[in-house]
C-alpha cells in the first residue's frame, strides 16, 4: 500500500516565491533582476502566486505604482482577487520578509524549480513516446529538441501581443540611445564594407545562400568571412566542412591571415619570414572562437545536433555550410528526388536559424545553365536542385568571375558579388579582387545597386 510519504509533489519552494513578491513590493527595481532570470507567472507553483506575479507585470508594462493597494485593485480587474486570499493575503505577504536584500537569490530558487519540474514534463512525455512506441529516430530528435528547449527556458514559445512586443522594443531603442557601443553586439559583419551595407549585416535568424560554379572562389570567400567575424569582431564561428579537410582549411585561413601565399605553404616552400608571419597569424587565430568539422557523410540531424551542443557550451554567433549539395535529408522517400531532398535541407537549415537565433551562411552549387547563356551573370534560376532555396533563404549572394569564361577578359581575377535576393534592403552588385596567391578577396570599391 502506498504511503502519503511515498507520494511526492512536483518541485517548488512556497517561501521563495513568497520572498520574491514581498521583495518586489518592498523595491521594485528587482523586477529587471526577474527579466533576467526569464521569471514568468507560470515559474510559479502556485497559483495564487502565479496570478499576483502576472498583475505586477501588468502593472510594470503600464509603468504604474506597483503597491498593495495598486496590485489589490489591478487583480480585481482580472477577475482573482479573491481566489489569491484578497487583499488580506496581500497585506500578509508584504510583512513576509523584513528587508530585499535576499529576494534575488528567491527568484533563482523559484526558476531552478520551475525549470526541474519542466524536466520533470519532458521526462514523462519521453516515457510516454516510447510506451507509444514511435520511431527511433523521431524519439531520439524529440528528446534532443526538448532538452535543447529546456537550457533555453525564455518563454520563447507564447504567443505575444503587439503591446507586448512594442513595449519590448521600446527598451530596446532606449537601451540603445543610453548604451550606444551594444549596437555593434549582435551584428555579424562579413568584412567587406559595401556587402554589409546592403545586407545590412548577418541577422541572428537569417539563412544566406553563397552560390557560384566550381572554382569561382566560394570557399575562399566564405572563409574570408569567417576570419573577419572571428578576428575582428570576436566573434564565435562554425565552419561544416563537407568538402575539404580540417587541414586543408586551417591552411587557407593562415595563408590569408598571414599574407603568406597558398604555394609556398602547401608546398613547403617556407623562408624565415614566412614562418614569423605564420606564427604571429597562428597566435592571433589561437586566441579566436573558431570550430571546424570536416566529417564528409553529414545529415542535418547531426549537424543540428553539433551546433545545438556548440550553442550551450561555446555561444555562437555565425555558422557556415560549405557546402549545401553535399548533404543528406533525413529522409528515404525521395527515391533519388534530389530537388526534393534539397528543398527539405534549406527548410530545415531556415528553422534551425530561427531556433538558435544564428544566422547561417550555406554554399551552393550553380547548375551549368548558366554557362550556356551568353550573359554569363548567374540568376536564381541558376541555383541547382533550387526547389525551395530561394524563397526559404533571405539572401542569395552569387559570384561571377569574367575571366572565368573570357582569358583575355581586362577585369583579371575581378569579382562581382551579385546579390540577387535580399529580403530586408537593396539587391546589386559589389565589385571585389581576388588575390590567388593568398586566397583573399578585397573590395575595390565598385558597386551597383538595382531597384
Amino acid at each position: 500500500m502506498v504511503s502519503l510519504e511515498d507520494i511526492k509533489l512536483p518541485p517548488h519552494n512556497i517561501d521563495a516565491e513568497k520572498g520574491i513578491l514581498c521583495g518586489i513590493l518592498m523595491d521594485v527595481e528587482l523586477l529587471y533582476i526577474c527579466d533576467g532570470l526569464w521569471l514568468i507567472s507560470e515559474d510559479f507553483y502556485q497559483k495564487e502566486h502565479s496570478f499576483i506575479f502576472k498583475a505586477i507585470k501588468t502593472l510594470w508594462a503600464a509603468r504604474k505604482t506597483i503597491d498593495v493597494l495598486t496590485l489589490g485593485d489591478q487583480l480585481s480587474k482580472d477577475g482573482v482577487l479573491d481566489i489569491v486570499g484578497g487583499n488580506d493575503y496581500l497585506y500578509e505577504l508584504s510583512s513576509f520578509l523584513i528587508t530585499s536584500s535576499s529576494a534575488d537569490e528567491y527568484a533563482k530558487i523559484v526558476k531552478e524549480k520551475s525549470i526541474l519540474r519542466n524536466i520533470l514534463k519532458v521526462s514523462q512525455r519521453i516515457i510516454w513516446d516510447v510506451y507509444e512506441q514511435k520511431e527511433t529516430f523521431d524519439i531520439l530528435q524529440t528528446i534532443e529538441k526538448r532538452i535543447f528547449d529546456l537550457t533555453q527556458d525564455t518563454a520563447s514559445d507564447q504567443v505575444h501581443s503587439i503591446k507586448e512586443l512594442l513595449d519590448s522594443r521600446v527598451e530596446n531603442y532606449m537601451d540603445i540611445v543610453d548604451h550606444p557601443e551594444k549596437i555593434n553586439d549582435k551584428k555579424v559583419m562579413s568584412g567587406y564594407y559595401n556587402m554589409d551595407e546592403m545586407l545590412w549585416w548577418f541577422k541572428p535568424w537569417e539563412l544566406l545562400i553563397l552560390a557560384a560554379r566550381p572554382s569561382m572562389g566560394k570557399t575562399a570567400f566564405a572563409i574570408n568571412i569567417l576570419e573577419h567575424s572571428a578576428i575582428q569582431q570576436k566573434k564565435a564561428v562554425a565552419l561544416f566542412s563537407l568538402e575539404m579537410w580540417s587541414e586543408q582549411i586551417v591552411d587557407r585561413i593562415l595563408s590569408t591571415a598571414s599574407g603568406v601565399s597558398m604555394t609556398k605553404i602547401t608546398k613547403w616552400r617556407l623562408e624565415s619570414e614566412d614562418f614569423s608571419n605564420i606564427w604571429e597569424a597562428m597566435e592571433k587565430l589561437s586566441g579566436t572562437k573558431i570550430f571546424i568539422d570536416d566529417k564528409w557523410s553529414t545529415t542535418i540531424p547531426q549537424i543540428k545536433s553539433k551546433i545545438r551542443r556548440l550553442k550551450i557550451k561555446e555561444w555562437l554567433d555565425l555558422v557556415i555550410i560549405d557546402y549545401l549539395q553535399l548533404m543528406s535529408g533525413t529522409s528515404t522517400w525521395y527515391s533519388g528526388n534530389r530537388t526534393q531532398e534539397i528543398s527539405e535541407i534549406s527548410r530545415w537549415l531556415k528553422e534551425l536559424a530561427r531556433e538558435l537565433e544564428i544566422p547561417i551562411l550555406a554554399l551552393s552549387q550553380l547548375s551549368r545553365e548558366v554557362e550556356r547563356r551568353v550573359d554569363k551573370k548567374p540568376q536564381l534560376s541558376d541555383l541547382r536542385e533550387s526547389g525551395a532555396i530561394e524563397q526559404d533563404a533571405d539572401a542569395v549572394m552569387m559570384l561571377h568571375r569574367e575571366d572565368y569564361y573570357d582569358p583575355d577578359t581586362d577585369k583579371k581575377w575581378l569579382t562581382d558579388v551579385c546579390i540577387r535576393k535580399n529580403r530586408n534592403g537593396p539587391v546589386g552588385e559589389v565589385e571585389l579582387m581576388f588575390h590567388k596567391e593568398t586566397m583573399k578577396f578585397v573590395e575595390t570599391g565598385k558597386t551597383g545597386y538595382g531597384e
